[in-house]
């Protein structure tokens, strides 16, 4: 039972009826902002998977030979590798935090991968994956889910100023920056 004001004929969804009265440039800005939403999910399915291959302890992938060994040299210690592992857990989560505090849309998931995989390797060379995989995966989890969770909020914001801002010349088009003079 529809206990609402009788409105005009409009189609069906708020969305639809939302999106109707948004300009063509707009829609197009929506839908990137949808897209790019989705950088979150896609950098979090990269690391998991990147951590199914290290819980395995890389068994998948064929032995480095002793002269590559040998050119790489002796890895570093589990101590020095989790200090870093530490410290740049910390800096990462700061670095989120403060884009958005500043409302900042910037977002590095992808190069946060390659770093928590970067760990996953030392700690395989050092030899000691097994008993540090844990501290990787939930650095990564967490550092990984704030970044994501901080682009999905963003392009939330931007996506309701979209939305609301009229479809005029000179408006504000959720940017951040109108004209006014």
């Amino acid at each position: 039972m529809n206990m609402q004001t009788p409105r005009p004929h409009r189609p069906e969804g708020t969305e639809t009826v939302t999106l109707q009265s948004v300009s063509e440039e707009s829609l197009e800005k929506i839908q990137r902002l949808k897209a790019r939403a989705s950088r979150g999910l896609f950098s979090m399915a990269l690391f998991i998977a990147f951590s199914i291959g290290a819980l395995r302890d890389f068994d998948f992938l064929p032995p480095l030979s002793p002269q590559i060994l040998a050119i790489l040299g002796t890895p570093p210690s589990a101590n020095m590798i989790s200090a870093a592992l530490m410290l740049y857990s910390f800096s990462a989560i700061i670095l989120i935090l403060s884009r958005m505090m500043s409302g900042s849309g910037s977002y590095s998931g992808i190069a946060h991968v390659g770093y928590l995989a970067a760990f996953y390797t030392f700690y395989h060379f050092a030899g000691v994956l097994g008993e540090n995989f844990w501290a990787v995966f939930a650095a990564g989890t967490t550092i990984l889910g704030l970044e994501s969770y901080h682009v999905w909020t963003f392009c939330a914001e931007e996506i309701k100023k979209e939305l609301e801002s009229p479809a005029e010349p000179g408006s504000n088009n959720g940017d951040g920056q109108g004209t006014d003079e």
